[in-house]
């Protein structure tokens, strides 16, 4: 059983991921033992374009298993989807008032390979918890089990699902003016609006 704040492993996650975190002052356990859930913010995240929300989404390479384990899925790299990837944050955030402070944070994730998704998505969340100066322990569960003692949210944090987060706080968004105030987006979002101020609005 495992103990602690227990999370999905999600791609550069949603702002109502980090706002559990701070939200709650526990350890963080990465869940790495779940059967692998398709369509969800494991291999999905949303950003704020002129055009309302994009997902961009990372493949995966697909086995004859109908079910493999979190910490045995593999990221494809048969089409450049990290260059597209980069060139949309880019397109949207490069206005912002602090995408040239963290962008080459952000950068390295689109330039090397990683073999496993878990690996990259848990870099990508010690990455930004250090940024938000959010200074908290970070495990991966040892088993699949229900928490003994924590909260569960590796359910709650899904596309199809309202968020956690039930009070979000509005900040400037680089196209508020075209789309109104989208809430939880990509943490890159708050990010590269906000900057040091980013974890205030958690």
């Amino acid at each position: 059983m495992s103990s602690g704040l227990l999370l999905p492993a999600c791609y550069l996650p949603n702002v109502s991921f980090f706002h559990a975190i701070k939200q709650n002052d526990q350890p963080i356990v990465i869940e790495q033992f779940e059967n692998y859930p398709k369509q969800t913010f494991r291999t999905r995240t949303q950003i704020g374009t002129a055009n309302g929300v994009l997902n961009l989404i990372v493949p995966i390479v697909h086995g004859r298993k109908e079910r493999v384990r979190m910490n045995d899925v593999k990221i494809n790299y048969d089409h450049p989807w990290q260059r597209l990837h980069w060139l949309s944050i880019q397109t949207a955030y490069r206005s912002s008032a602090y995408f040239e402070y963290y962008e080459d944070d952000f950068s390295a994730f689109y330039e090397k390979e990683y073999d496993l998704l878990l690996d990259y998505n848990t870099e990508q969340i010690k990455l930004i918890l250090k940024l938000l100066k959010i200074n908290r322990e970070i495990s991966y569960s040892t088993s699949y089990t229900d928490v003994e003692e924590g909260i569960d949210y590796r359910k709650a944090i899904h596309p199809r699902k309202p968020s956690p987060m039930v009070d979000p706080k509005p900040y400037y968004q680089v196209f508020e003016d075209k789309t109104g105030f989208i809430p939880n987006l990509s943490v890159i979002d708050l990010l590269f609006s906000q900057g040091p101020q980013a974890k205030n609005f958690l």
